[in-house]
């Protein structure tokens, strides 16, 4: 039974939320804003701490009804400074539902637009990371659902300001513990601010213990004391912020398209350098299969993917033209999959109705003809990718280049062609050419698949997968497709287009005979890069500084590639992870190196 994570919301009689689990209020009845603005925003000396700053963090223990974080975001966009970025990290052990959400920030009109647009990215309240794009405030904030002590331990962040917000220690004392304190400490900031409406003892000395100076404050409304604290700041000349670096990204498939997009969210604009044009690999089908990795046993994995499927819907959606189809059909292929679908439903990672069990009749249903058995993936989706890769490589400079090596020079990495000529050097370069990485980094321990599909106008059905798959395209059907282990030529083959349709009819006879009424259509081939584990590299190459990787995708890449670049752009920068720290171990790219830390030069040629 999955445990209860209930705030247990009350309303008062004034429509005031109220905690019954905590017996507490989430706000001041008075006038919870102006409690906010004085305690939080006054109390960590906002707007004046960020003057100049290019990017901010704050953290905040206990995330309520967003309130702190709507106000946040409506005070920097009034008065941040220019082109700055605003990244927020908060944590919630009981996470309120939107709608609940929205009825508590409906009494504070003035913050409209910053709760209308957190309101849109509210997340599902399931476990883990959550990561919320909030542009029209140039901020990003990452929501941990869980225990404060292990979102802590786990988020690589440093923070420049602290909301304690977490309900009174004599109710919640969880919120209030040694290693919570230490965690704050931890993940501090020199000249870091803490603000919080308790003046408790503990709490002061627990702060005063781990190197803040501790002050009370006289408090807002019926509150007589609040509290602020702050760590000393780097001495003069020693607190600037370093210049953004130089990036180049190898390959513009969906891997290189998601880095650019997430380095431009940190403010670096990249350049990408593709060999033939975006797509030109395992990313230019006409459509694609957006779907997780399904395990029943390895509850980490159904984390990661989880979040990555979260995060690429939210993305996608931006994207116009780019969704076909919402809801994928895993038919069960072995008896023993309605068992394991039934243990997949029941992963605390996936929100509530996300992955429905469908009995053989229920689906014969839903797609019109005898499947048995499957499991219906909500959140899956169908994509068509060339809105995406158009949309996102507008955010970085292309350069239309076969890159054959890449060598060390000094502190920065170069480009080089197979003729040995420099393409270009950058600081940072983040290796994501599919396939093609193998050669720029042989020690990566990947391995090629071939696949091709076909693709008929004509005929839709609903995306479905069992081994195959069929996928609207927005017009027709793209079905198959071969997985040809070990094998990397990219020539259309008559005979596997004979497989394809082979394999079509042997699971769905009746769309087999519509795509037979169809004609002639249309076949493509690409290789895609596997690991051993199964599970894709995303994090700096080992021995290399400056030096990062984001492939081994396999099947999952339209699905993976937006969250692990944003966990790629983050490492590189120096910024927070969207990652947890044990998410994060699970995609290193160190697990998989045949010979981490190797110091010769990568010159090896690309073809």
């Amino acid at each position: 039974m999955a445990e209860d994570r209930s705030p247990r919301l009350i309303w008062t009689e004034d429509g005031a939320p109220r905690s019954g689990r905590f017996d507490d209020v989430y706000f001041s009845r008075e006038d919870g804003l102006a409690e906010t603005q004085a305690v939080f925003l006054a109390g960590c000396g906002l707007p004046e701490a960020w003057a100049g700053r290019r990017r901010f963090t704050v953290a905040e223990l206990g995330f309520g009804t967003g309130l702190n974080i709507a106000a946040l975001l409506e005070l920097w966009r009034r008065e941040g400074p220019a082109g700055g970025r605003l990244h927020v990290f908060s944590v919630e052990g009981f996470p309120l539902h939107r709608e609940e959400a929205a009825r508590a920030l409906s009494a504070w009109p003035a913050l409209g637009e910053a709760a209308e647009a957190l309101l849109a990215a509210w997340p599902a309240p399931t476990p883990g990371f959550h990561r919320l794009d909030l542009p029209g405030f140039n901020a990003v904030v990452d929501l941990a659902v869980g225990e404060v002590e292990w979102a802590l331990a786990q988020w690589t962040g440093r923070a420049d300001a602290w909301f304690l917000d977490g309900f009174a220690p004599s109710t919640n004392p969880a919120m209030w513990s040694d290693a919570v304190m230490d965690g704050i400490a931890a993940r501090s900031a020199p000249g870091s601010r803490v603000a919080t409406f308790t003046v408790a003892g503990s709490v002061r000395r627990a702060l005063a213990g781990r190197g803040f100076e501790v002050a009370k404050r006289p408090g807002h409304g019926r509150k007589r004391e609040r509290l602020e604290a702050w760590l000393p700041a780097i001495a003069d000349g020693a607190s600037g912020e370093a210049a953004s670096p130089s990036v180049a990204i190898v390959g513009a498939g969906i891997a290189g398209a998601s880095l650019a997009r997430a380095f431009a969210g940190s403010g670096v604009r990249a350049r990408v350098v593709e060999a033939d044009r975006p797509g030109a690999g395992a990313s230019g089908f006409p459509a694609s299969l957006v779907t997780p990795r399904l395990d029943a046993g390895d509850e980490g994995i159904a984390a990661l993917f989880a979040q990555a499927l979260e995060r690429a819907r939210a993305l996608y959606a931006a994207a116009p033209g780019a969704i076909v189809a919402q809801g994928v059909f895993q038919l069960e292929q072995q008896p023993r999959d309605a068992v394991r679908f039934g243990k997949i439903a029941a992963q605390s990672a996936w929100p509530a109705g996300s992955m429905a069990v469908f009995e053989a009749g229920a689906a014969a249903e839903q797609l019109g003809e005898a499947v048995g058995g499957g499991l219906f993936m909500a959140q899956a989706l169908a994509l068509r990718a060339a809105p995406v890769l158009e949309r996102w490589l507008e955010d970085a400079d292309l350069i239309t280049a076969g890159v054959a090596g890449l060598e060390p020079h000094g502190d920065r990495w170069r480009l080089v062609d197979g003729a040995g000529g420099t393409i270009l050097e950058a600081d940072i370069v983040v290796i994501a050419a599919g396939w093609g990485t193998a050669g720029l980094w042989p020690e990566g321990a990947l391995s090629p698949v071939r696949g091709q599909a076909d693709w008929v106008e004509g005929v839709e059905t609903s995306p479905i997968a069992w081994g195959g798959y069929a996928v609207p395209t927005g017009g027709g059907l793209l079905f198959g497709a071969t997985h040809d282990r070990g094998e990397v030529s990219t020539e259309v083959r008559p005979g596997d287009s004979a497989r394809n349709r082979a394999v079509l009819a042997g699971r769905l006879p009746e769309l087999a005979a519509r795509v037979e009424a169809a004609g002639q259509g249309q076949a493509r081939a690409a290789v895609r890069a596997t690991t051993p584990d199964r599970m894709p590299l995303a994090g700096a190459v080992p021995g290399r500084p400056g030096l990062f990787v984001l492939g081994g995708l396999g099947s999952r890449g339209f699905c993976a590639a937006p969250l692990l670049a944003e966990h790629v752009s983050a490492l590189a920068l120096g910024d927070a992870s969207p990652l947890t720290l044990d998410l994060a171990a699970r995609v290193d790219p160190s697990r998989s190196s045949k010979a981490a830390g190797l110091a010769q030069p990568i010159d090896k040629a690309d073809g």
